[in-house]
């Protein structure tokens, strides 16, 4: 392998390791500004809901955004019952299985908005290290290639070749460590905002209960509504 290609070789790892970086800190940002985002709807709308007189009072908020407006929306479109209707087999569950099976749904939809973009922050944390080491590894052999070809050796033929090896090394654990710990933070907010929305559904369902699992308002959801996922990926098409 001639020293050219060894060079281009360190040179393109450097370049990756910094394109690495650049998408690690696009999702820091966007998943960060999700989370604020959600987090900041979930607390209005749980305001409200809980300041409604009844579900029936409760059911005009299914047109608020955010991820328990929509576990709610989705609670109360299982729960509308109009009476001499609804003969499919949408509707021949048992009401509460109807509303569990809503429920379960929706919630796995919003833990997959969530968890969106978490995997590319562990590769690149897990991978980021050895791709530095892999270009360390090419920086030295050109560094030795250069070494055995010169007529006088000296230290001066390897510094500039060892230096970028260990550039190389630096900059993937550099790399690393901001997707590492941003992984574990985001991860630790799943878990819960997960467990926060598996403790409204409870609540919902035992509300429900008291109304015999139906209401009789219809819901007045908006013409379009933007899923959670959809607000994940808008941010994250933004920032890049």
């Amino acid at each position: 392998m001639n020293e050219h290609l060894q060079k281009l070789i360190v040179e393109g790892t450097l370049y990756g390791l910094v394109f690495f970086s650049i998408i690690t800190w696009i999702l820091i940002i966007a998943k960060g500004v999700q989370h604020f985002r959600l987090g900041r709807q979930n607390r209005q709308f749980t305001k409200k809901f809980w300041g409604a007189s009844n579900l029936d009072a409760a059911a005009s908020l299914a047109k608020e955004i955010g991820p328990k407006a929509r576990l709610a929306s989705s609670g109360f479109s299982a729960l509308y019952v109009v009476d001499g209707e609804n003969h499919d087999l949408e509707h021949s569950w048992d009401r509460q299985e109807l509303l569990e099976r809503h429920l379960r749904q929706q919630i796995q939809k919003e833990y997959e908005s969530l968890e969106a973009g978490l995997a590319i922050l562990a590769s690149i944390g897990s991978t980021s290290p050895f791709v530095g080491l892999f270009g360390t590894v090419f920086g030295i052999i050109h560094a030795l290639s250069a070494l055995s070809k010169a007529a006088s050796p000296s230290i001066d033929i390897v510094a500039g070749p060892i230096g970028e090896a260990l550039i190389a090394t630096g900059v993937g654990i550099a790399v690393a460590v901001p997707a590492v710990l941003a992984y574990n933070f985001y991860l630790r907010r799943l878990k819960l905002a997960s467990a926060d929305l598996d403790n409204y559904a409870t609540d919902f369902v035992n509300l429900a209960q008291k109304s015999g699992f139906r209401i009789t308002k219809p819901i007045n959801k908006p013409q379009q509504t933007r899923t959670a996922a959809n607000e994940s990926n808008t941010i994250i098409g933004a920032a890049a």
